[in-house]
């Protein structure tokens, strides 16, 4: 090492910030501590070498720095790039942050080489830049983790577009309906979540680098360069909003909390059929534990989980929300709070798609618990309505016929395809024989045959579809 490198190396470790000549006395260690953000954004590393990397690029294509610097930074970078991986490297409270901590490690490693990588940007643009490459290879991540749900949902539903439950209004019993085409509705929850991912990507996939700290560079950057260099699909048109927007960390978070709602939903549903009163299905015992004290217990922990957990990443997209909402233009150092909520609900969020997706798996169903539930609550009141208007009676006439009906069942104790046709008559003279073939509940799920309906057919070709979409 030269002694011009032992001297600017030395100095650099002396002042440890990068802004220590402005100040007579150094930060407080309980200010270090409060302040630093190292803990939790080095999770950032591999994108923040990504966007120096591409920085470093386009200065040299500029002549802002030499080609030698670049190489040297390049190299550098690789580096330091390894020694994370090897967790060799060491992180400092004192430099306070992922950014600085790397700078000051390729410094160690080139000399002034690495202190000319920050010209033409600020910290302000480059947590932006580190951020956006962040969360753009997380909805990458969710969207994938949204097809291997949906697939574990289709796959399930094959196997059971033919097995007939009851469907609920206000958890009471309403209609028959297929279990195949119960799962679909989740299907189609998956499909709009991966949609409002795709989107999300879209603005999260713009370059602020090349804001500065607020009001641009002097230098002459090409910004459209990093950008493609990074696979951007454009630039953040405005310095101002570049570096204080946080639309995209919140529309992420949004996204994120509207999915997780979806398998609370389910998750409830799950918890309440794998119970004795309903006995609709079995979770595989991997996604279960027992009690301490009671030796006969299968607890759903997978599901409770999921729908606790979704709870806290509603908090967290209403603290973004909150944290957004007093903040003038342009950064405040409020947005090191963006970080570990973010972080928090990609975590929950990637991990629950993957447990889910495996739990679907292992889920077995109780197809005669199913059946003899959807006999319950008299389900095919409504296929008994329809018949009516079909032989010419108006609605809301149909519609009192089958109350009257229903109350001399629930009298009698018994559903109404066990009365006979004469009790059935008393009711309507215009019922016949055929009106037992509608009173089944085989007969009233093949009646909804149409796009969206519950009829098996639908839904094998709702299935069909589906594979299609995700395979294309």
């Amino acid at each position: 090492m030269s002694e011009h490198h032992k001297e600017t190396t030395s100095s650099l470790n002396a002042k440890a910030e990068a802004w220590s000549g402005r100040f007579n006395e150094p930060v407080a260690e309980l200010v270090k501590r409060y302040t630093a953000s190292v803990d939790f954004d080095q999770r950032l590393a591999v994108f923040d070498i990504q966007g120096s990397v591409a920085h470093a690029q386009m200065l040299a294509a500029q002549k802002i720095i030499s080609n030698d610097d670049l190489i040297a930074i390049e190299q550098g970078l690789a580096e330091v790039k390894q020694d994370i991986a090897a967790g060799t490297f060491e992180w400092l409270l004192d430099l306070e942050d992922v950014h600085l901590n790397i700078e000051k490690a390729l410094t160690d490693k080139i000399g002034d080489a690495g202190k000319r990588l920050h010209t033409g940007r600020s910290r302000n643009d480059q947590v932006a830049t580190d951020i956006r490459l962040y969360l753009r290879a997380v909805c990458d991540d969710a969207i994938a983790g949204i097809k291997k749900l949906q697939t574990s949902l289709l796959d399930l539903a094959a196997q059971h577009a033919h097995t007939i439950m009851p469907g609920f209004t206000h958890l009471q019993v309403a209609q028959p309906v297929t279990f195949g085409h119960h799962l679909l509705a989740y299907y189609e929850m998956l499909k709009r979540d991966a949609s409002r991912f795709s989107d999300c990507r879209k603005r999260i996939n713009q370059l602020p680098l090349g804001a500065a700290a607020l009001a641009g560079t002097s230098y002459p950057i090409d910004r459209e360069m990093v950008a493609k260099l990074l696979d951007f699909d454009g630039v953040c048109e405005n310095s101002l909003d570049a570096v204080s927007d946080r639309d995209f960390a919140i529309e992420f978070t949004a996204a994120s909390a509207l999915l997780m709602t979806h398998l609370s939903r389910f998750s409830e549903e799950l918890i309440l059929w794998c119970s004795p009163r309903f006995a609709f299905i079995e979770i595989a015992d991997r996604f279960c534990t027992g009690s301490s004290i009671m030796p006969q217990k299968k607890n759903p922990d997978v599901p409770e989980l999921v729908r606790g957990k979704t709870g806290r990443v509603n908090g967290h997209l209403v603290a973004l929300l909150t944290l957004m909402k007093g903040q003038p233009l342009a950064y405040n150092k409020d947005n090191q709070e963006d970080k570990e909520p973010l972080f928090d609900t990609a975590d929950t969020l990637l991990v629950t798609l993957e447990i889910y997706a495996d739990m679907m798996r292992g889920i077995t169903v109780n197809k005669d618990n199913m059946r003899q539930a959807a006999f319950e609550g008299y389900a095919t009141a409504t296929d008994l309505a329809d018949y009516l208007v079909k032989k010419g009676m108006p609605f809301r006439d149909a519609h009192e016929v089958v109350a009257l009906a229903v109350r001399h069942a629930v009298d009698q104790k018994c559903d109404l395809s066990e009365l006979s046709l004469e009790q059935l008559r008393t009711f309507s003279d215009t019922i016949t024989e055929d009106i037992f073939a509608v009173l089944t509940l085989d007969g009233s799920v093949a009646s909804r045959n149409h796009i969206g309906g519950t009829a098996p057919e639908q839904v094998l070709k709702a299935i069909a579809r589906a594979r299609q979409a995700l395979n294309g």
